[in-house]
């Protein structure tokens, strides 16, 4: 029998013509995506970021998922404004809303929307009277236009640069460069050698770079931290709050999977995701342990080398609320974002976390880092820790010492702290870097200098000068200049 326009029919029967199957399915994937996004934004506890969600295995037609449910997220308002005013949904649609979300949007502001599946069909009987209480929403909000209507609700998009991290593991920098350059614009970061920069909104997830493991999708100023924390071959490290495993697997190549990683993570639905990371990144020294950090104790002796930790705990994201498109959720646009209550349990978690690190009894090295813009969750812990660090013989150094947004002047040896602005360098991040002192002797040669190290140069910059044959003459610009180049 031929397939003719009738013959297309919902899901479970018969079978659809190719664009209406893509766009079916796109729209039950976004649906079940929104309906994960919506849920933990009620929390106030987002299981993973938008794109995370998106770039799942699971999500099979990903772009036009993405677009979808980016779309329909940033009508949401509107949608649900529309939706109350034509009140045309009875319970079985209430219980099935984040797919009536989309496919409204679909019916209002997107492409047109055929009748393959009983949503669609119901939806589309009631096409009039949600156009009618759109229009009736135009002139309530004093708007002509649609598209009036739409700025009133959107944010800007921000604009970052693409950065990758090649993994050493599988691939050098120059090979991954030359292969980039086939088709993009390229360049070197001129902070971290594995890093390369892309123009923004460049898409490589299906890149075969991306896909084999050679290069990682990562933000510059989170592809700091592994590098500040500076693990060496041979050495036992813990990576705290392991998953996804972006940083974990960045340790590995920074250790040349010589040594040993143990990986930390509490919650199991997060345990496969870093398993995959980590498997697609050919590390082969990383032990996975499904389990809360804290729980790990410091004096068991299967712990007693442990020489450096990176702690990445939980916090409240504000720094990457762009880049993780949070811009686009209810509690935002509501102006809801600020959650002082639950920023001070994260705060308190943090500082736990972060005293539990200093207990092992080998470690030498232990970076704290969150993609928080708030003092509380970053100054604030450092400079509450700080005492009890430094009873156990820690001190505070400076890595990326050429690196010059700092930490907020709050206390005294804030200025070895690490931040990143958002409107800067397109995402917010904080970190600090503990050293023992014990351990500063053998680091000299290390690019992540302590105050200490700086101490010592300015000595032999001082007996250098003593050599020298005096300036002669009055100019202080001069006298300035001779010091600098002597």
């Amino acid at each position: 029998m031929k397939k003719t326009k009738k013959n297309v029919e919902e899901n479970g029967g018969g079978k659809f013509r190719g664009a209406e199957r893509s766009a079916y399915f796109a729209r039950r994937e976004a649906a079940k995506v929104l309906r994960v996004v919506l849920e933990g934004d009620a929390k106030r506890r987002a299981l993973a970021s938008i794109k995370s969600l998106i770039y799942q295995p699971s999500v099979r037609n990903k772009k036009a998922t993405f677009a979808l449910l980016c779309e329909t997220l940033k009508h949401l308002p509107i949608i649900k404004d529309v939706l109350e005013a034509a009140s045309i949904l009875n319970t079985k649609w209430k219980r099935q809303q984040e797919l009536v979300y989309i496919i409204v949007y679909d019916i209002l502001f997107g492409q047109a929307v055929s009748l393959v599946g009983d949503a669609e069909k119901y939806l589309m009987r009631h096409e009039g009277a949600l156009r009618s209480s759109l229009k009736q929403l135009l002139l309530q909000r004093n708007v002509k236009t649609v598209k009036q209507l739409i700025a009133l609700h959107e944010i800007p998009d921000v604009s970052v640069p693409r950065y990758v991290r090649v993994n050493t593991l599988k691939l050098d920098v120059d090979s991954a460069l030359l292969e980039l350059q086939k088709n993009y614009s390229v360049q070197k970061d001129n902070l971290l050698a594995e890093l390369l920069i892309l123009p923004p909104g460049t898409d490589l997830h299906d890149h075969p770079l991306v896909k084999n493991g050679s290069i990682f999708m990562q933000g510059k100023a989170s592809s700091m931290a592994a590098p500040a924390l500076s693990p060496q071959p041979g050495w036992e490290v813990i990576d705290a709050c392991a998953a996804p495993g972006n940083k974990t697997i960045h340790l590995a190549a920074l250790m040349k999977s010589r040594g040993k990683i143990v990986a930390c993570e509490l919650k199991k639905e997060r345990v496969k995701r870093l398993k995959d990371t980590i498997k697609l990144s050919g590390a082969s020294n990383i032990q996975v342990l499904n389990e809360d950090f804290l729980n790990i104790n410091p004096k068991d002796p299967s712990y007693s080398k442990v020489n450096a930790i990176l702690l990445d705990p939980s916090c409240s994201g504000s720094g990457t609320s762009a880049s993780r498109l949070d811009h686009l959720l209810p509690s935002k646009t509501a102006g809801q974002d600020t959650d002082m209550e639950r920023l001070s349990k994260l705060a308190t978690f943090q500082r736990k976390a972060l005293e539990h690190a200093l207990l092992f009894p080998a470690l030498e090295r232990v970076v704290y880092s969150t993609c928080s813009i708030n003092q509380i969750e970053n100054e604030d812990v450092i400079k509450s820790v700080l005492p009890i660090a430094e009873s156990y013989g820690f001190q505070l150094a400076k890595p990326f010492p050429e690196w010059q947004c700092r930490g907020l002047p709050v206390f005294e040896g804030s200025e070895c702290l690490i931040r990143t602005d958002p409107a800067e360098h397109g995402e917010g991040f904080f970190i600090a870097l503990f050293v023992r002192k014990a351990a500063i002797s053998s680091e000299c040669s290390n690019k992540n200098e302590t105050r200490s190290f700086r101490n010592t140069s300015v000595i032999k910059n001082a007996q250098r000068k003593k050599k020298r044959m005096p300036f002669i003459g009055t100019n202080p610009f001069k006298m300035w200049l001779y010091d600098q180049v002597m």
